[in-house]
């Protein structure tokens, strides 16, 4: 898609930090890193949000968040990472992309993403279960 960065940073006309660029995708330098190593893993093809993705090409893409998950602890003396996807909301890009930040205990990181809530019963949490397993089918 000619207007989205991402897809030129795949193209290779826009400039990136990568660390990785597969069949299956492309890992790349956050620009703005929660803390420094933060990398943002996009598939080649534009797709906008992980819901979209096409079942036959989680195994690539999903099997390449890994191996940065993987990888980034013993690269850079971090002791784990935090994966995580926003999907429409918070989604600065519209193209699909999963952040693997390095994390090492007191980092400081705390709540960073979502606030937390509670449901107001277990029949309530049940109901919103139910919901999305019908979603499922």
């Amino acid at each position: 898609m000619a207007d989205c960065v991402f897809c030129g940073i795949v193209a290779g006309s826009v400039p990136a930090f990568k660390v990785v660029d597969t069949p299956s995708g492309v890992g790349f330098l956050d620009t703005r890193p929660v803390f420094k190593g933060h990398v943002l893993v996009v598939p080649r093809e534009h797709i906008r949000t992980f819901p979209e993705m096409p079942v036959s090409l989680l195994p690539g893409y999903v099997g390449l968040v890994q191996r940065i998950a993987a990888a980034v602890p013993p690269a850079l003396g971090a002791q784990g990472t935090f994966v995580a996807n926003n999907n429409v909301v918070s989604q600065s890009v519209a193209h699909l992309h999963f952040h693997v930040v390095p994390r090492t205990k007191g980092d400081g990181l705390r709540g960073f993403f979502w606030p937390r809530t509670k449901y107001a019963s277990d029949e309530e949490a049940s109901s919103y279960a139910a919901l999305i397993a019908k979603e499922l089918g």
